[in-house]
C-alpha cells in the first residue's frame, strides 16, 4: 500500500497518462510520431525529482513542473506532452488509478482474512461459550457463532468494496470544465474524434467506465464513496477488536505472545491484547478520515476549486495506509488466535444457574403456571431458581435440562452461515492471493 501511495507511482503514472494521451492523439490523426511516443516510453520510470523540485520552486506548480522534466528527457516528444489536457487530466485520473490498486490490494487482504477467520469458526462451532447482553451474562453462544458475527460485518464490508470497485469511474479527458472544448478545438469541431480519444484512454489505463458529465475534475462524490467503504471496514474492526478485548479481560481468548513480550514496565502480571488495542485506536483514526469526503464535496465550487487539493493528498492515502494496516494486524490476531477451553467451561457454569431462570420460567408456563407470578418469584430470588422450580413443580429432569447449557441453533447457524456465504466468497475469489506479512511490534 506504501508502494501503491508513493510519490513515484503517482508521478510514473502520470508519465503513462501523458504517454495514453500521446497514443490517443495519433490514433485519430494528429501528427505525433511513433519516435516521439517511444521517447516517453522510455522514460516513464526516470523521474529526477531534484529537477522537479527546481521547476516547482519557480513554477509554484506541480504539474507544470513534472511536465517540463519530462521533456527534459524526451526531447523528441517535449512540443507533444499535455495537448489540449488540464492538470486534472493527470492528477484525477491518477488517484483513481491508486484508489482502484488499493481497494485490489485490500480485496486479496481480505479474502485472507475472511478464510483465516472461518476456520476458526468451523473448528469451535460447537464450544459453548457465556454470551452477554448489555455485557451481562445471557444465553449462551458458541465461540463458532461469535466469530461469524465478526465475519458477517466483514463480508458486508467486502462486499460493499467489490461493488464500489467495479462502479469507479474514469475522468479521462474533458478540458478546463468538463465540456472537452479544448479537445473539439484541437479536433475540428469533430465530436466523434473527441468521443473515441476520451474512450481510448480510459481502455489504455484499463476502466471500462468513464463519466460523460464532470466539471475540471471528477465529482468528489467518488471519493466519498470509496472510502465509506474503508469507513465500514474500521467500524466492524473497532467492533471485533474491542469484543476481543472484553474476551481477554475474561480470560477466554488472547493474542500470540512473544517470549519476552512486556505488558506492563509497572505490573508484571499484565498480559494485555496489544494489537487488538491498537486495532481499535487505528480504526478510530479511520473513521475520522473517512467523514472529511463529504466535506470536501460539499464545498466544492461550481466546476471546480483547488480548496480540496491538499486535503485530498492527505486523507486518501492515510485512509487507504489505515485500512490496509487494520487488515494486517487482524490477520495476525486470527492467525495465531488463542482459546482456552477450561476457562470458557469455567465462566459459563459459574453463570449457569442464573441463565437457568430463563428456562425454568418457560417450562412454569408449560405446565400451566402463571408467567407474571412465576417471573415476580424468580425476579425476587434470582439465587433460589432450583428451589422455585421444585416449588411449581418441575421434575428433576426437567430442572437439570433448564441449567444445562444451551446454545439453541448457534452450531447449526454456524455452518448454514459458511455453507451460504462463505464457501461461495471463497471460492470465488480463490485466486486472489494477498502479500505476506509479519506483525513484529
Amino acid at each position: 500500500m506504501g508502494a501503491i501511495f508513493s510519490d513515484h507511482f503517482k508521478y510514473a503514472t502520470w508519465r503513462r497518462l501523458w504517454v495514453a494521451l500521446a497514443k490517443g492523439e495519433k490514433a485519430i490523426g494528429l501528427p505525433i510520431t511513433d519516435k516521439q511516443i517511444e521517447a516517453l516510453e522510455r522514460h516513464i520510470e526516470e523521474i529526477d525529482y531534484e529537477k522537479v523540485a527546481q521547476y516547482e520552486k519557480e513554477l509554484k506548480h506541480d504539474v507544470m513542473a513534472h511536465l517540463h522534466a519530462f521533456g527534459d528527457c524526451a526531447k523528441e516528444a517535449k512540443g507533444i506532452i499535455h495537448l489540449g489536457a488540464t492538470s486534472a487530466f493527470v492528477t484525477d485520473n491518477a488517484d483513481l488509478l491508486q484508489m482502484e490498486a488499493g481497494l485490489k490490494l485490500l480485496k486479496a487482504k481480505f479474502v485472507h482474512l475472511i478464510s483465516t477467520m472461518k476456520r476458526q469458526a468451523k473448528e469451535y462451532a460447537a464450544t459453548p461459550t457465556l454470551a452477554y447482553t448489555h455485557l451481562q451474562p445471557a444465553q449462551p453462544t458458541t465461540v463458532g457463532k461469535r466469530i461469524c458475527m465478526w465475519l458477517q460485518d466483514f463480508v458486508f464490508d467486502f462486499n460493499d468494496l467489490i461493488q464500489k470497485e467495479e462502479s469507479l469511474y474514469f475522468l479521462g479527458v474533458k478540458g478546463a470544465t468538463g465540456t472537452q472544448a479544448s479537445f473539439m478545438h484541437l479536433l475540428e469541431n469533430d465530436s466523434t474524434k473527441v468521443e473515441k480519444l476520451d474512450a481510448h484512454i480510459a481502455e489504455q489505463m484499463g476502466f471500462k467506465k468513464r463519466l460523460t458529465i464532470s466539471g475540471q475534475t471528477y465529482t468528489r462524490k467518488q471519493d466519498m464513496r470509496v472510502l465509506s467503504v474503508l469507513e465500514g471496514i474500521g467500524a466492524s474492526a473497532h467492533k471485533c477488536a474491542t469484543d476481543l478485548r472484553l474476551i481477554a479481560h475474561f480470560g477466554e481468548m488472547g493474542e500470540g505472545r512473544g517470549k519476552h513480550q512486556i505488558g506492563s514496565s509497572a505490573m508484571p502480571h499484565k498480559i494485555n491484547p496489544i494489537y487488538s488495542e491498537r486495532v481499535c485506536g487505528l480504526s478510530r483514526l479511520l473513521i475520522s478520515l473517512c467523514q472529511n469526503p463529504a466535506y470536501t464535496l460539499a464545498t466544492q465550487w461550481l466546476e471546480r476549486s483547488l480548496d480540496d487539493s491538499a486535503n485530498r493528498r492527505i486523507v486518501i492515502p492515510e485512509a487507504f495506509l489505515t485500512a490496509d494496516a487494520i487488515l494486517d494486524l487482524l490477520q495476525s490476531i486470527f492467525s495465531d488466535l488463542q482459546i482456552h477451553p477450561e476457562a470458557i467451561k469455567e465462566n459459563l457454569h459459574k453463570a449457569l444457574p442464573l441463565l437457568a431462570l430463563e428456562n425454568i420460567l418457560m417450562s412454569a408456563v408449560k405446565k400451566g403456571k402463571d408467567r407474571q407470578e412465576v417471573h415476580k418469584k424468580l425476579r425476587e430470588n434470582p439465587h433460589q431458581g432450583v428451589e422455585i422450580a421444585i416449588e411449581i413443580g418441575l421434575t428433576p429432569e426437567e430442572i437439570d435440562s433448564c441449567c444445562s447449557p444451551n446454545t439453541g441453533r448457534a452450531e447449526e447457524q454456524v455452518a448454514q452461515f459458511l455453507s451460504e456465504m462463505i464457501d461461495p466468497l471463497l471460492k470465488n475469489y480463490r485466486g486472489l492471493k494477498a502479500p505476506s506479512h509479519k506483525i513484529d511490534v
